[in-house]
């Protein structure tokens, strides 16, 4: 392709509402153009990377046995009430009525869709296992989308469902996608953890996420640095403590801490660490409920863990009033000691002694509290969010924190689907049987902007090879010298017969500001063309990544170069 014939409008500036890097340089580097909040034009350049995730994708998916689809993305509300899902899944499902009053929606996932299709199809045990997928758009109604592609509202996904007659076939089924996912970015170039998840409103039984390890990322997650167990902070299993009926050290005794309502001034003013602090929250279900959770000073409360000890589907902190009247006393001065309500705590506070609560009075705390002596021990519970230098629940070793951007997600749905619309198949003896699904997606644009948030620098995106739009930049230094035009254009002509994918900047523009636009494309390899090279009968190559340069002779640059891509494509 060549840049004079290419549609590829590069901008100097940042546009003044793009907050995240990708969403930055995919705009400035002419990717993508937005329409609507959260909705986007793919620019040729957009589109070419989005082309190449899902190539590997569909590489990957085939070779792992799923069968490529296409679905509809206006789906009949029928389907979703049939779930239950028309009601539960909230303001993001896009819904409306067309010219006869019936009832549709957008579709943001397709388990509905994929559950009817197969309930009219499949009837043996015979025609199992299934995998099917597709690569479509997706349309959810954030409330406030941002971040470009990272959280659109219409977005390009791979979405795959898998049917089993049994548990065990689901669990291979799952197994094996999995092991497809991987495959899928460590081909994308992409530094990723594949970590346990909550299935969120998906549902089923258990799930993993696959994230792209990024400063920027949204989400928070853990990895052993001992063994391959990796968690979402919020998902993440941590090792029981052990109760302490130890001899206290010091005595029970009420200490005042004038207007001291936060851990941190309590710390600071009785002169300890935050570690020796045992908070008490006051909490309420959506049940009605109210209860407190004790954690230490230094952890905070994992909402999505209480709730499912709980058994409800949501807590919130209560309000002042709420807290005055089971306490006795404002917020910031709640303690176990007294206490007439139910009690859960954390495992970490169970091995505390002589450590400090509130007095469930104004302005007082507690110094010197041990359980058993000062109060009966309360229910523990794995209850707090993990952090960096907890132990990993598997091996022991040290877990370590990092950012991660959600680019793919696995899910156990057992039979939730089937059994809501009915989808069963005859076994061996002609028993009904519901079967046993899984799920599997990837937003693929967002893995694009992924691999930005991984991969730029402050000239611009840095593009690992497996997806980068082109493969090769041929940078024209001076295209009006005749000579110099024809040694690109023989270049040009020799990198494409070996098919590689390359761009020719051809365009009558000053050396420096082409050397620009090329950092910010992030092109993996840019040639240079010029006379002086050429004078010694050579071109110069840099390599986007590390910046490294090498000049290559002219008659074997073409051969150098394929080979070069050849070598890491495989």
């Amino acid at each position: 392709m060549r840049y004079s014939d290419y549609l590829l409008p590069t901008l100097k500036e940042t546009p003044a509402d793009a907050e995240v890097i990708s969403h930055q340089l995919m705009l400035r580097a002419g990717m993508i153009r937005k329409l609507a909040a959260g909705i986007y034009n793919y620019l040729p350049m957009g589109l070419r990377a989005v082309r190449k995730v899902e190539q590997i994708v569909r590489e990957e998916m085939n070779r792992a046995g799923a069968i490529e689809l296409l679905m509809p993305m206006v789906v009949p509300a029928e389907l979703w009430q049939e779930s239950g899902r028309w009601e539960q899944y909230g303001k993001e499902l896009l819904r409306f009525t067309d010219r006869k009053e019936s009832d549709f929606c957008l579709g943001p996932t397709h388990e509905e869709v994929i559950t009817d299709l197969v309930r009219g199809t499949v009837r043996s045990y015979r025609q199992l296992p299934l995998n099917l997928y597709q690569i479509q758009s997706k349309f959810r109604d954030e409330i406030r989308p941002r971040f470009g592609l990272m959280r659109g509202r219409e977005f390009i996904m791979k979405d795959a469902y898998s049917f089993d007659l049994d548990e065990a076939g689901a669990d291979l089924a799952y197994e094996k996608m999995y092991q497809a996912y991987r495959r899928i970015f460590e081909r994308c170039g992409l530094k990723f953890r594949a970590v346990e998840a909550d299935t969120g409103n998906i549902g089923g039984s258990s799930s993993h996420e696959f994230m792209v390890l990024a400063e920027s990322g949204e989400d928070a997650i853990v990895s052993c640095s001992g063994c391959e167990y990796a968690a979402n902070v919020e998902k993440a299993e941590l090792a029981a403590g052990t109760p302490s009926f130890s001899e206290p050290q010091t005595e029970l005794v009420k200490v005042p801490t004038p207007g001291r309502r936060t851990i941190e001034e309590v710390a600071a003013f009785l002169r300890v660490g935050v570690d020796r602090l045992v908070k008490t929250l006051i909490v309420q279900t959506d049940g009605g409920e109210i209860l407190a959770v004790l954690l230490r000073g230094d952890h905070e409360l994992n909402d999505i863990k209480l709730c499912r000890l709980l058994g409800c589907n949501e807590v919130q902190l209560a309000d002042d009033e709420t807290v005055s009247r089971t306490t006795g006393a404002p917020v910031g001065f709640a303690g176990p000691i007294g206490l007439k309500l139910r009690v859960l705590a954390d495992h970490a506070v169970a091995g505390m002694v002589d450590f400090i609560t509130g007095a469930n009075q104004d302005d007082m705390h507690f110094t010197g509290v041990s359980w058993g002596r000062d109060c009966a021990a309360p229910t523990f519970a794995d209850l707090r969010l993990a952090k960096a230098g907890d132990a990993c629940p598997r091996c022991g070793a040290s877990l370590e924190l990092w950012r991660g951007i959600e680019v793919g997600h696995v899910f156990k749905l057992g039979t939730k689907y089937s059994a809501a619309l009915g989808a069963t198949v005859l076994d061996d003896q002609g028993q009904e049987r519901e079967l046993f699904m899984g799920c599997y997606g990837i937003g693929v644009g967002r893995t694009v902007a992924a691999a930005i948030e991984q991969n730029h620098d402050r000239n611009g995106i840095v593009f690992p090879l497996p997806i980068a739009p082109f493969q090769v930049l041929i940078t024209v230094v001076n295209p009006r010298e005749e000579e110099v035009l024809a040694a690109a254009n023989d270049l040009y002509r020799q990198l494409e017969a070996a098919g590689i994918e390359v761009l020719l900047d051809d365009r009558d523009e000053r050396p420096g500001s082409k050397f620009k636009d090329a950092d910010l494309i992030g092109i993996p390899l840019r040639v240079t063309v010029g006379s002086r090279g050429l004078a010694e009968g050579a071109v110069e190559l840099q390599e986007r990544a590390s910046g490294q340069r090498t000049m290559l002779p002219m008659a074997d640059a073409a051969r150098l170069l394929a080979e070069q891509v050849r070598a890491v494509l495989g």
